[in-house]
């Protein structure tokens, strides 16, 4: 039998007709098939058929059977028209009368097996008229198309049989196989759901018939999809969260939790989707991370190298968002850096810096508006007329719909104001250009119409008191050139007579400071004259080694005058020679009582003495011998006494000859006084056990 193909779709309706005409004759249906024509898979039958007519051929059998022999020996006209009255020849032949009978019947027994053993021909599923249609039939189709395994052909089969009687003889067998077939299409639907089709499985599953043995299992098994689906999203949205919120190690703690789901489309497609965006995202954390960095320096080389960092990032990151509105910050970063620069008149470096913030930064309105300020600003800043001019015209195009329309109207009244005070100002420097005093105060006269509130008035300030200076210098330069003159000689009363003549410079005076570094000088040179004699006098007396009266002696230089810091330094150098030999000579004093005490005060005075005194040649040993007398006083209270002979060797001072032996004789002491410890009484049970399993 030869499958045939089924077509894309039956009517349902057909299917459901009644089946009352199925007890047809199978017989009256091969009989039709064969009076119209033979189906496409007899071409055996026809083969075989053909050759049997081919040799019946050869017998000239006619409509009544009988061959022409038999009509020639009837009596019946002969080709010639003749009657013959006795037989031909060769029917008196035995040898083919023998041929005939043998070949005859071989025929009609090879024929007759031929259809015998001839296939009943497979029925054509598409062209069958269903209402009609037998119960074998309907089974034979139904499996032909469950066997494509497509949930399309394994309903139109579930289709085909559901509708039998519930008494028909193949019903046990039917409802094995919807219940087979059903359980093919739920898998089918499985299938679907493990590859992220979750709809379409749950439509298919619904398709199923629900007077089918297995639908119990289709809404259970739609729970379960639906379940499982929703974790799979839970842990999804979870995840995804953790990305915005640039926690790493969880998200991706969290994506591992799709590897436990029971369904392969979460478990590799949706996992590896996850894991691919959180490694992205994660570097693109670190690019903002970086580009934060760099914008806290302040640096707009830096704050730029941020921006490109953040537009690095893509849409399809996690961190995009972050990065999009960290650029917008970043640019105002930048804005600011460029007001600070136009505050201080870096005009240029102010629109060369806003000229760099991206667009994407949405501040570009207020670069625009900025922009035009700064140029405007700059023209005004050359400081002509020409350029204030500038300035207005471009401030002028400032439309009043924008932010700093009321700034640029502000700008330009001043600006119309101070063209007035330019030109006071240019002819006020013409003047002063002549130099006379005259010239000068005419020019300051001038440039003092300039308004408090102007904003020339700054600069007119400025050269006024230029000017002033000026008038100053040429009035008082005579009196310091006179005292110049007579300072000259450098004796006593000409250095008098120049001060005095500089004295007469007043202060606040161009040439006030001049004048007072010149009367210092002169006064520390009449100082010095006078004071050197007493410092010298000092210095020959030290010598000699009186201390004391060459202390009384420079003294007598006392304030502020030329020689007083150099006397001090010497009177402190020999007052502490004074205060050595003190200390020393009160140190031995004290020593000779020989007590612990008195020993312990020798040495803290005798280390008074300067190191670079030349008495600390005599310190030193002293200071080690005494030392010495300590440790072997506590050394001989250690007989009587330890806690007493340990305070004795602590007065040993560091870095003398006995201090390292007199501290191990210390420890010995502490040692010698720390009593043993007391053994326990599980140590002395263990020892008695130890001791009667040795006597054992």
């Amino acid at each position: 039998m030869r499958e045939r193909d089924i077509p894309e779709s039956w009517s349902k309706a057909t299917v459901n007709q009644s089946d009352d005409l199925t007890q047809l004759s199978r017989k009256q249906q091969l009989n039709e098939r064969n009076m119209s024509s033979a189906p496409g898979t007899n071409s055996s039958a026809k083969s075989n058929a053909k050759s049997t007519a081919k040799s019946v051929k050869q017998q000239k059998i006619n409509t009544s059977g009988k061959t022409v022999s038999q009509t020639e020996v009837e009596g019946k006209p002969s080709a010639t028209g003749k009657i013959s009255g006795k037989l031909p020849r060769w029917t008196k032949s035995w040898l083919l009368w023998t041929v005939l009978l043998a070949f005859v019947p071989g025929t009609i027994a090879f024929i007759s097996m031929a259809m015998l053993f001839k296939l009943p021909a497979a029925p054509n599923c598409p062209a069958i008229f269903w209402p009609l249609a037998s119960a074998s039939v309907r089974m034979h189709c139904a499996q032909l198309a469950a066997s494509k395994q497509t949930v399309k052909d394994l309903l139109q089969a579930i289709e085909l049989v559901k509708g039998l009687p519930e008494n028909h003889p193949l019903r046990g067998e039917v409802d094995r196989l919807l219940e087979e077939w059903s359980k093919d299409v739920l898998k089918l639907a499985s299938e679907s759901f493990q590859a992220g089709k979750l709809d379409e499985a749950i439509a298919t599953a619904k398709r199923i018939p629900n007077d089918m043995p297995a639908y119990k299992l289709v809404e259970e098994q739609i729970q379960k999809w639906q379940s499982l689906w929703a974790k799979g999203e839970s842990i999804y949205q979870e995840t995804e969260d953790a990305m915005r919120n640039a926690r790493w190690q969880q998200a991706f703690m969290t994506a591992s939790k799709l590897l436990r789901l029971d369904n392969k489309y979460w478990e590799t497609t949706k996992y590896q989707q996850l894991n691919d965006l959180i490694t992205k995202s994660r570097e693109d954390g670190d690019k903002l991370a970086k580009a934060e960095d760099l914008a806290k320096t302040g640096v707009v080389e830096k704050i730029i190298e941020a921006i490109k960092l953040a537009q690095s990032v893509t849409a399809d990151s996690y961190m995009y968002q972050k990065a999009t509105d960290a650029i917008p910050v970043f640019g105002r970063q930048m804005l600011d850096i460029a007001e600070k620069k136009l505050d201080k008149r870096d005009a240029d470096e102010a629109i060369s810096i806003a000229q760099q913030i991206p667009v994407n930064a949405s501040l570009q309105t207020e670069t625009e508006d900025f922009i035009a300020i700064a140029e405007a600003k700059r023209n005004a800043w050359i400081g002509t007329i020409s350029g204030l001019e500038s300035a207005i015209a471009q401030a002028q195009q400032i439309k009043p719909e924008r932010a700093v329309y009321q700034q640029a109207q502000e700008l330009i009244a001043g600006w119309q104001v101070e063209i007035g005070d330019v030109a006071r100002l240019d002819r006020a420097r013409t003047l002063a250009s002549q130099g006379s005093i005259t010239d000068l105060s005419a020019a300051i006269t001038e440039a003092q119409l300039v308004a408090a509130n102007n904003p020339r008035s700054r600069e007119a300030r400025q050269e006024i008191g230029r000017w002033v200076a000026q008038i100053q210098t040429i009035q008082d330069r005579p009196f310091l050139d006179r005292a110049e003159q007579l300072a000259y000689s450098q004796d006593g009363t000409s250095l008098q007579s120049a001060i005095a003549e500089a004295s007469q410079i007043r202060r606040g005076r161009a040439l006030y400071p001049e004048a007072r570094k010149r009367i210092n000088e002169w006064t520390a040179t009449i100082q010095r004259a006078q004071d050197q004699p007493y410092l010298d006098r000092a210095r020959e007396l030290a010598s000699s080694g009186d201390l004391p009266a060459a202390i009384q002696t420079a003294n007598q230089i006392t304030g502020n005058r030329a020689l007083a810091g150099e006397a001090q330094s010497a009177i402190n150098d020999w007052q502490g020679q004074v205060d050595s030999r003190n200390n020393w000579n009160k140190a031995r004093e004290v020593a000779l009582r020989g007590t612990p005490d008195a020993l312990s005060e020798a040495i803290r005075l005798a280390n008074k003495v300067p190191d670079r005194s030349a008495l600390r040649n005599d310190v030193n040993p002293a200071i080690d011998q005494w030392s010495q007398q300590l440790f072997d006083i506590a050394r001989s209270q250690s007989e009587s006494d330890i806690e007493r002979a340990i305070q004795t060797a602590r007065l040993i001072p560091r870095g003398t000859a006995a201090y390292t032996e007199a501290r191990q004789q210390i420890r010995t002491w502490r040692e010698s006084l720390t009593p043993a410890p007391q053994p326990t009484e599980q140590t002395q049970t263990q020892e008695s056990t130890t001791t009667t399993t040795t006597g054992q």
